[in-house]
């Protein structure tokens, strides 16, 4: 038997629903089921009687019930005597991987994830600030920060924050053009994108969204480089607000029709849960976002 289908198991009893079950365990709702179904295959009984409010306990799932909640009850133990080691600086040691989109890891969280150093003079950390996503089926890393939420492999996930993009350009730039006051007046103007076939993440399709230009004046596969580019008045692009709302030298173009919102996602092998030195870095990450939730989502 596979002890994690008791965890779905577990959930599903305390919820009813598959989708109650799938938010307690941050996971889509399509694989609750598939667990519960292939626990069920292995048990070869039904656990629950399908009914139109949701799952109620079948007789054999009453009977399991027990037993899944003291396998639950154990591994809530096990975690908090992790979080309790955790908590002592001299017992995180070890070197923990990264990857994240690049102006985030460069923007918001080099600085910090650097300065772990100093509580934990043991623990060694690799940002992996890349205009590409890193893959944990192939231990590229132990943490990835995403704009897609990871859909296949056997991994824990957890929603970060959102965060807002709009469209930018060099003051000085904007007013040697024309005023921008609908999209339509965004013609007389030249424009900075990605490159489209290297691309690594639909979710930074932005710009047709708004204006679909003829031409680009320039084209990166680096966010770095586009905001330098709008920086020396090339053009307008659309960048993160935690990049383009600091620098003074920029402003928002269409600020109401050209503002963006996406979700950065954090991930993790499931393995990887009992791993004090990942999880120290976890939950750093998690409070940082927090802490940042002003710079990432500006009025």
């Amino acid at each position: 038997m596979d002890w994690d289908h008791l965890r779905f198991f577990a959930a599903l009893a305390q919820t009813g629903t598959l989708a109650g079950a799938a938010r307690a365990l941050e996971v889509e709702h399509t694989t609750v089921a598939r667990r519960i179904q292939a626990l069920e295959q292995q048990l070869g009984h039904p656990l629950f009687v399908r009914e139109a409010s949701g799952h109620k306990l079948s007789e054999a799932g009453r009977q399991l019930l027990p037993v899944a909640q003291s396998m639950e009850k154990a591994v809530r133990g096990i975690e908090y005597q992790t979080q309790q080691t955790a908590s002592q600086p001299t017992s995180v040691s070890g070197l923990v991987r990264v990857g994240v989109t690049e102006g985030f890891g460069v923007q918001l969280l080099a600085a910090p994830l650097a300065l772990m150093a100093q509580q934990y003079p043991k623990l060694s950390v690799d940002l992996l600030a890349l205009p590409r996503l890193m893959q944990l089926s192939r231990r590229e890393a132990d943490i990835v920060i995403s704009l897609e939420r990871p859909k296949r492999g056997t991994v824990v996930v957890s929603k970060l924050a959102d965060y807002h993009l709009y469209l930018y350009g060099e003051r000085q730039y904007l007013a040697r053009k024309p005023l921008v006051r609908t999209s339509e007046d965004l013609r007389h103007h030249q424009f900075i994108h990605y490159v489209d076939d290297m691309l690594f993440s639909k979710e930074l399709q932005l710009l047709a969204q708004l204006y679909k230009p003829t031409q680009f004046v320039f084209r990166s596969t680096s966010i770095a480089a586009q905001y330098e580019a709008v920086r020396a008045g090339a053009g307008l692009a659309v960048l993160p607000a935690f990049m383009a709302d600091r620098d003074p030298l920029l402003q928002r173009v269409l600020p109401e029709a050209a503002k963006f919102e996406r979700t950065f996602w954090m991930s993790m092998p499931q393995e990887a849960k009992g791993v004090v030195r990942i999880q120290t870095v976890w939950r750093m990450l998690k409070q940082l976002a927090l802490e940042r939730l002003a710079q990432l989502r500006p009025i």
